[in-house]
Parts: C-alpha cells; structure tokens; sequence
C-alpha cells in the first residue's frame, strides 16, 4: 500500500512496480473508468515504455483501449483530454488519461498520475485502488487490438504557437532554459523556434539517468548551470521539473518562487480569484486582497488545487514549489510550458519582473523544513499540536489565528509558522516567514518546541 499516495501511484522500478503489480493496477483502474478509451504517455525514464506495455495488457483485460501517445510531457498528457481522435472510423474523446513518470523523483522510482473524467483521480480513490489491487481475480490477457497511437505532442505546439504568436513573435530577450534532461525538451524547443525567439537550451535531450543534474527546479544546487547562462548576459531564464508540470523562474537577480509568479501572473486580470497552498507567502494573500482580488488559502497538492480551482472557477492556483495553474485562458491544470510562455507575455507587455519583485514588502521565509517521524505518527502530532495552541505555554509567541485547512498555520503578529503532515512520506513539513529573520527563527524555534511537547506527551 505505500506506494498509493495521496497525490498517485509511486514506487521503486523493479521491486514495487513491476510486470505483475501494474498488471494489477492496470485493471483495478479499468474498473474506475466508465468509458472506452484511456490515453496513455509516459516520461523519459528507462523503464517507462516498460511500465507503459504492462499497463495497457491491464487495461485491456478491464475492457479498454489504449490511446498511446508515447514520450510526452505531464501536460501534454492532461491536455489530451480535452481533445477528439480518429479511431476506427470515428472520433473519440478519452475517458481518462494515465501519465507514467516519477516527476522528480531518483531514477528509480515511477509512477502514474491518473485524470478521470478530466478530473484528477487521487486521495481515498487512489487508496480504494490499493486496496483492491490483490483481491482481484485477473482476466486473460487480451488478443485482439488494443493499442491505437495517438499524435498528441503536435496539437499542443500547434495550440501554444496560435495562443501566443501574436505577442511573443519575435521578443527582443535573450532567454535560457534547463530541461534538466526531462522531457520537457519534446515541445520546448519546437515552441520557442516556431516562435521565433532568441532561445538557448541546455540538457535539452531526454534521458532517464539525468547524467547532469537531478530534474528537481526547486532545488538551488540544480540551478547552478542556468544561473550561468544568465550571467553570461541572458535576459530570463526557465528550468523545468523530469516531467514538466512544474516551473523555475529565474532572472539576473531573482529565482521567483510560486507564490511570487501568482502576483505576477494576476496583476492585470480583472478582480481574479487567485488559490494559493498553505506554505504560500502571506505577502500573496495580503497584495492579491489588495489589488480587489479574491485570495483563497487551500491544502498543498496538485490534484487538491486542480479540484479547487474547477470548484471556485478560480482563474489561477500556484505552489510555491512551481506548480501553476491556470483556468484563464487555459484548462486549469498544471503547465509548466503555459507558464512559461504566460510570463514571456507578461515581459512582452513591458513588466519589468525585477521592479515588480523589489516593490514587494521585504520578508524572510524559510524554505520547507522537514521533521522526520513516523506514518502512524505525523497526522496525530499535528492533531496534539492543535490542542496545546488553543493554551499555548506562557514564553510562546502571541498567536492571533490558527489556520487549519492543511496541518496548522499559525499566525503570529509579525509572521507565521506552519506543520502539516506530508501525504506523500513520513515527516512533518514545516515552513516560517516574518518580518526579519531573527524573529522568523524565533517562530520556528517555539513550534519545534511544541512539536516535541506533543510527540513526547503520545509515546508516554
């Protein structure tokens, strides 16, 4: 069962997902979709296409067809569920669409994330899944025809070169991008020269042992070779995640993170409604409701913000970690490649990212620190922690709110601090901003505290 989580399906290549195990996965989900087809691609990891043959024989002995599309981006994945393809005589629309990759994750994992209905298909579906897994009784395997190649790469440049030619044609920038050897690399390149712009690429070739740096933009060490390009006299510069749902932006002087992009991105749509994750920079929420704009707080996790942006029709949902969202102009899922084109546009309207950055109140946040403990552990220490701050310990921090829509967020006069529970591995997931870094540390020295009365107060 741990390799159902919260968000998808992931685990180590040959010893959790193998020939037999997504043999099962493949028809457990079969049961889950009402429809025909499933639409299927898969990342550039060695073992994908392997992962992608024993899936389909799943699928088919469920009573689906597959409808392959080969190496492509997660985004290129989602958007083939808003498309039609000729199949047998006649067109289809996929009733779900399954990506396989481990995103970020070491070379050894895999995965697959799964749309349903183009909804995304996580939480307690994804662990009703595990738990069937071994009880099914598996059909026979299929003989007949069940695999049908799909060409959905080439609608999707086709559809960012119309929604983008009119602005972006010819950009006066010099622009850097790292594909970190993912697959990002399938289209990039393709869009940025249909476009015509001035677009160095590095890394650019997809390849699952990521012989250059780890695929992971949120982590500073990885982007040490495009600061370079930038230094060297580029104008902004792009890195993207092993499967391209997830985005860093970086000029001369600044790595934006996810939050700061919302502000961004939002800044001349008309009274938008913005979802922002509980780690997101306060600084966000107070500018966004500012501006006249709606800011909602919701629970970290792409499949949550995909959920909730559709809910709210929202027009735009971020995490700090790159993952953003747009429901403007877009289908409202997570595209790293939209987005980067989304803030081409932005620079191509005259923003000067740099100014809009320094005009931001000046704060200090941590990045995610994390807390090991145990999976029986992490979500009743968050619970324990609840209870002891409605009577905090006399030398704690003056709380004015707690937050409760994703752990604890508790918010202090100068700042806040926040522990959730990871949905994904067995550590408490904490983050501290405030007004000056003595006192951010401050707040996180008084909530390891509590952490530690709450996690000694549950092993007496």
């Amino acid at each position: 069962m741990s390799i159902f989580r919260e968000y998808d399906i992931r685990g180590v290549v040959p010893k959790e997902l193998n020939e037999d195990s997504v043999i099962r996965i493949g028809y457990a989900l079969s049961r889950e979709i009402d429809g025909e087809y499933v639409a299927v691609g898969y990342d550039a990891r060695i073992h994908s296409p392997e992962l992608f043959g024993y899936l389909a024989d799943g699928l088919s002995r469920g009573g689906k067809k597959v409808l392959d599309m080969g190496m492509v981006p997660t985004p290129v994945n989602y958007f083939s569920n808003y498309m039609k393809f000729s199949i047998d005589g006649r067109e289809v629309t996929p009733s779900a669409s399954v990506m396989i990759t481990g995103s970020h994750n070491p070379k050894e994992y895999n995965g697959f994330k799964i749309t349903v209905d183009r909804k995304p298909f996580f939480g307690s579906d994804i662990y009703r899944l595990g738990e069937s897994v071994d009880t099914l009784t598996l059909p026979s395997p299929v003989t007949d025809d069940y695999i049908y190649p799909i060409d959905v790469k080439s609608a999707y440049v086709e559809y960012m070169v119309n929604q983008f030619s009119d602005k972006l044609s010819g950009l006066d920038k010099k622009i850097v991008y790292d594909c970190g050897n993912g697959v990002a690399g399938i289209v990039v390149p393709e869009i940025f020269d249909r476009l015509g712009l001035d677009a160095e690429g590095i890394y650019i070739e997809p390849d699952g042992t990521f012989p250059n740096h780890h695929p992971d933009p949120s982590v500073e060490e990885n982007l040490s070779d495009i600061s370079k390009k930038l230094e060297e006299g580029a104008d902004i510069a792009f890195a993207y995640d092993g499967d391209a749902d997830r985005i860093a932006v970086l000029t001369r002087r600044y790595n934006i993170k996810g939050d700061q992009m919302a502000l961004l991105y939002s800044k001349f749509m008309e009274k938008p409604t913005v979802i922002g994750e509980v780690k997101c920079s306060s600084t966000m929420y107070d500018i966004l409701e500012k501006r006249g704009a709606k800011a909602v707080m919701y629970k970290t996790g792409h499949s949550n913000l995909k959920v909730k942006i559709k809910e709210l029709e929202a027009d735009l949902a971020c995490e700090v970690s790159g993952h953003i969202f747009f429901n403007d102009r877009y289908f409202g899922f997570d595209d790293a490649i939209y987005a980067t084109l989304r803030m081409l546009e932005l620079v191509a309207d005259g923003m000067d990212l740099d100014a809009e950055l320094d005009s931001l109140p000046k704060t200090y946040a941590t990045e995610e620190l994390k807390v090991d403990t145990t999976e029986d552990m992490k979500f009743a220490i968050v619970e324990k922690i609840a209870e002891l701050l409605e009577n905090p310990p006399s030398d704690f921090p003056e709380i004015t709110g707690l937050i409760d829509v994703d752990g604890i967020r508790i918010v202090f006069e100068h700042g806040w601090g926040l522990v959730r529970a990871s949905n994904t591995t067995p550590v408490l997931v904490t983050r501290f901003e405030a007004d000056t870094r003595e006192r951010a540390m401050q707040y996180r020295d008084a909530v390891y505290q509590a952490i530690d009365i709450a996690r000694d107060s549950l092993e007496k």
